[in-house]
Parts: C-alpha cells; structure tokens; sequence
C-alpha cells in the first residue's frame, strides 16, 4: 500500500483465491477503473482500456484481445511446448543419471571384489616364493656346510697323521739309538715324504656369498610375477678384466670407451649386474685435469665405461669394483691430440690432379723435369702410390701430418686442394 504503483492494487490471500477462479469475469484496468481491459497494445505488450488508447497508448498499434488472442496463444502453446519436450529430456537424462549411479555403484563393487581377489593370489604368491626363496637358502647353507664339514674331516685326519708321523719321528730321533734310527729312516722318511705330498686346499672350500638381490626378476609364481632371487656368486676384483680397443689410447674431444668384465671367485662371469663400479680417470701432469667417465650397467656381468677427454696426454685410470682394483688397474692411458682431417687432395701426383701446372706443388717432395715444382708418374720423389698432396701419406684413412710446404703462388696451392 506505501508503494504508489501497486496502491490501488487488489490483494487477496493465496489460500482464499485457490477456489476462486477468475475465469470469464471482467478486468477492469488499473489506471481507470471503471473501463474493462478489452484491448490490447501489440507495441506495449499489455492489455489497455479504451481510456488508455485515446491517452498514453494514441500512436500504438491496439487490437480487441480477442483478435489478438490466437497469435499470442499460439506463440505461448509452441513455447509450452518446446518447454515441455525440455523437462522430458530432463526427466530423461535424470533417469539416466540414477541408472548410472547404481551402475557406478556396482561396477564398484565387482572391482572392488576383483583388486581383492587379485590382492589375495598376490600375497599368496609372494608368500610361496617366500617359501620357496628361504627352501633354496636352506639348501645352499645346508650345501656349503656339508662340504665345510667334508673338508674339515679330510685336514682333521691329515693333521692327525702328519701329528703322529712328527711324535714318532721326534720321539725317535730323542730316544731311539742309531741303529734303530738307521733301521727305520727309510720308513719313516717315506711316511713324511707321503704325508708332505699330500694335496689340500689352503682355504675354505666355500664362501659366504650368499647374496639376495630383491630387483632380479624370478619368473612366475601362480601366475604372478615375482621379483627377488638367493645369489651364490660373490664378484672377484682380481679375477676381473678390462677389455676394449680404448683402454690404453684415446682421442681428445672423442667418446672413448672400454668394458669391464666381472667374474666370481672361480673366475666364472657373474651373469648380473648390480655391482659397486667405480672409474676414475685423472692427469698424470695437471692433477686439476680429471675426466668424468659415465658406467653403464648393462645387467650380464659386463659394465661399458665412456669418457671424452678434453686435454691430450698421459692419464691415469683406476677401476674399483667394490672398492678394490681389478685386474690391470690402475693403467695408463695416453690421449691423443684431436684427429687432423687431410686439407689436401688423395691424388695420384700434382700434373694429373692440377691440370698439368707447373707451379703446383706436393707434400711429398716429388718433382718432374721441366720446370715441374710437383710430383709426376716414376718421377724422382714420387712414392709410387697415390698419397695425399698435404702430408704425402700414403694411406687414405690416415691421419694428417702436417701442411704442404709454403708456394709463392697461392692459387696451385689452392687449386690442388680442391681439386
């Protein structure tokens, strides 16, 4: 009521106006309230009276509603009904989304029960290469201890007869008379002579090298695969060797590279990797100059070590595996100034390869009658072979010498480079 545009608005309450329907009674307008609303304004977009088309509605374009009616109707319908095929997509897509939130539930579930099958066979497996790990653990202990005590018995009764063979002869030589050491020397001599022949081992006949390694794949187990694996070879830095065409000479500011081979006690390749590799490679002259090695574990026994030194010279390489040298280590190596690429021409002489110039000249010191400076064909100085014309090397892959000697005119030497 304080408002001024709905103060003369009719206010009913919802619950009074439920039955009340307004249907076919008369709207009067609210701005004249004794003209009924029979008109309507097309460019207002609101039902008028006949007061309100002579007053602010003069110029706009009216019409009695009941023309009117079935444009507006009809545009209302096609609205109701673009509307309601939208609630029965929704009604659609949220019966959908019910569905498929019981089939993600369930879905859920099933794979829940599946990670817990899979879960189970896995511990199982696990569990029973356990058993199986700690079964052949048993035996190798059980193994090594049977040859332990196998080797025991043999030194205990060899020490017991080499302790009788001494007692007697001691006791003989104390106590005995001559005759009777005389009598029974060569008895007693050939017993000594047997017992110091006898051959045994100076060491234990086994090891410790028992190892697990829980990165070696162990095949299956109930269809699972398994990691982890009881080792009996224990790596032997001296009876390992080093191998590769770049163990003693390199190239500066080339990859260089050697092989490490590591082999057991019994000097059998240990087939695995996983040993503790060390490489360093240090100046012998400039102790600041050290080269940074890269150690590829390749996972048979065999580890490929690769460095590029910067500076030429003698170096010294150690290579420790476990933190002892193996065998040959350490070793020099001596680096190579960078390879020098040939700046001349690989021709058979200077008159054939420069056209017949007489100025053109060679590396290896040949000339020709006539004025010739270069090489020729049987000529004297002339190799005999195809050489190269900056060095005179004879050999095409070789590496370069040195520059020809120097020409007054540089354009033979030129030419005979190019060409």
């Amino acid at each position: 009521r304080r408002q001024k545009k709905t103060a003369s608005h009719a206010i009913a309450e919802l619950e009074n106006s439920k039955d009340c329907s307004q249907a076919g009674k008369p709207l009067f307008c609210p701005c004249h309230p004794a003209e009924e609303l029979r008109l309507f304004c097309e460019q207002c977009d609101q039902p008028v009276c006949r007061d309100c088309v002579a007053d602010r509605h003069r110029q706009h374009p009216c019409d009695f509603t009941s023309n009117v009616i079935h444009r507006h109707g009809d545009a209302l319908r096609e609205l109701l009904k673009s509307t309601q095929q939208h609630m029965g997509t929704l009604e659609d897509v949220l019966g959908q989304t019910e569905d498929m939130g019981s089939a993600v539930r369930s879905r859920a579930e099933a794979v829940a029960a599946e990670i817990c099958l899979f879960a189970s066979g896995y511990v199982k497996a696990i569990e029973e290469h356990r058993d199986r790990l700690l079964k052949q653990l048993e035996d190798l202990k059980v193994q090594k201890e049977n040859l332990l005590h196998l080797q025991k018995a043999q030194l205990q009764q060899l020490l017991l007869d080499m302790r009788t063979g001494v007692e007697f002869t001691e006791r003989l030589l104390t106590s005995g008379s001559d005759l009777e050491i005389l009598i029974t020397k060569g008895v007693v001599a050939s017993r000594l002579a047997t017992l110091n022949g006898v051959a045994y081992r100076t060491r234990p006949s086994v090891d410790d090298g028992i190892q697990f390694s829980p990165q070696q794949r162990a095949g299956q187990c109930c269809g699972y695969e398994v990691f982890g694996a009881v080792l009996n070879k224990v790596v032997d830095p001296a009876r390992c060797t080093l191998h590769g065409e770049d163990l003693h000479s390199a190239r500066q500011n080339q990859r260089n590279g050697f092989t490490l081979l590591c082999n057991d006690t019994t000097g059998e390749r240990m087939g695995r990797g996983g040993e503790a590799v060390r490489v360093t490679i240090t100046h012998r002259d400039k102790k600041d100059c050290a080269v940074k090695p890269t150690v590829c574990d390749n996972g048979d026994g065999t580890y490929c070590v690769s460095y590029s030194p910067e500076e030429p010279g003698l170096y010294a390489v150690c290579v420790c595996v476990r933190g002892q040298h193996v065998q040959g280590s350490p070793f020099s190596l001596l680096v190579k100034s960078e390879f020098r690429e040939h700046q001349g021409v690989f021709h058979c002489c200077t008159f054939c390869s420069s056209g017949g110039q007489k100025a053109a000249r060679c590396a290896c010191g040949g000339t020709m009658p006539g004025g010739y400076q270069g090489c020729g064909h049987g000529h004297k100085g002339h190799p005999g072979c195809p050489h190269w014309s900056c060095c005179g090397q004879v050999k095409e892959s070789s590496e370069c010498l040195g520059r020809p000697p120097r020409d007054t005119s540089q354009s033979s030497l030129v030419r005979t480079v190019a060409l």
